[in-house]
């Protein structure tokens, strides 16, 4: 058991993504994802800006740690729009949801 010695494996996940799009039903599928990842990433920057922990905002919401963890984890569960309003404002921010007109393709 002496000769066994912590070496962990390299792995450069951007390096992967990268050339896992070249694949054209992965970055399809990829890019569907986007959306949910986008609001993962306002809930985590709007909780960070405000120094709130996950049991702080759940304390103002009325709710538990572990349901903030799911929201801001982006389970299977689709958050509704009054539960995302609640977050935007024990946060201390204003929930805005917008369409926008979809990107024409270069060759078009």
């Amino acid at each position: 058991m002496e000769d066994l010695k912590y070496q962990p494996v390299r792995y450069d996940v951007a390096a992967a993504i990268k050339k896992d799009l070249e694949n054209e039903e992965f970055r399809k599928e990829y890019e569907a994802l986007e959306p949910k990842y986008a609001l993962i990433r306002e809930l985590l920057e709007a909780r960070k800006n405000s120094g709130m922990t996950q049991e702080a905002v759940a304390s103002k919401i009325g709710t538990t740690k572990s349901a903030i963890s799911r929201l801001e984890g982006g389970s299977q569960h689709a958050p509704s729009i009054a539960t995302l309003r609640k977050y935007a404002e024990a946060v201390g921010c204003e929930l805005v949801i917008r369409l926008e007109p979809k990107k024409k393709p270069a060759d078009a």
